[in-house]
């Protein structure tokens, strides 16, 4: 039985999906530092990843943000690996995440990336309206990532990419000796 290393099998999976997809060429997986956070619950219901940009609008290390009547300055932190400045921080809460069916852990992992910049300046991607995150619809956004599953299971060699991630938390358990994955506090932004 092997150990199964969850956040460096999602970053060669990442860098797969960027390197084979249009939609993500943009995305440099040695800037989005991948990370598992625990949940109380291992049901799927509720939050499976989220992403935390690390930088404002357009790309902007700091801005100002109104609370009432004050007005706050605000800094994103820097957060380095191995050298290298991270633009973005994305986190898979286990054990929820790797109880999903497959096809849902593929959906959810594009998800989060679309949420990326297409400039990858450390911001989200954002659609016109109030709902700048998904759009007008989140039903929409997810069918749109549906779609890109469909177009990434069909390129030669993603199953064997993708095999990691088959079965539930008890399967993944039974095949591997250990699940073992980065962890790190959730960045901090800094109000002064």
């Amino acid at each position: 039985m092997t150990t199964l290393n969850l956040t460096a099998e999602l970053e060669g999976l990442i860098a797969d999906i960027s390197s084979r997809m249009e939609e993500f060429r943009h995305i440099d997986p040695q800037k989005v530092l991948l990370c598992v956070s625990t949940t109380r619950t291992g049901g799927v219901h509720g939050t499976f990843a989220k992403i935390h940009p690390l930088r404002f609008e357009d790309g902007s290390r700091t801005a100002v943000i109104r609370r009432g009547r004050r007005s706050f300055r605000c800094e994103m932190p820097s957060i380095n690996r191995q050298g290298e400045e991270m633009l973005y921080v994305i986190y898979f809460l286990v054990p929820r995440f790797l109880n999903l069916p497959l096809r849902e852990k593929l959906i959810t992992i594009l998800h989060e990336l679309y949420h990326i910049s297409p400039s990858f300046n450390g911001d989200l991607r954002r659609f016109p309206g109030r709902n700048y995150a998904h759009g007008s619809s989140l039903m929409a956004y997810n069918d749109r990532m549906a779609k890109l599953v469909d177009a990434y299971l069909l390129l030669t060699g993603s199953g064997q990419r993708i095999a990691f991630l088959d079965g539930d938390l008890e399967a993944l358990r039974a095949r591997h000796r250990m699940i073992v994955g980065r962890k790190m506090p959730m960045p901090r932004i800094t109000m002064t």
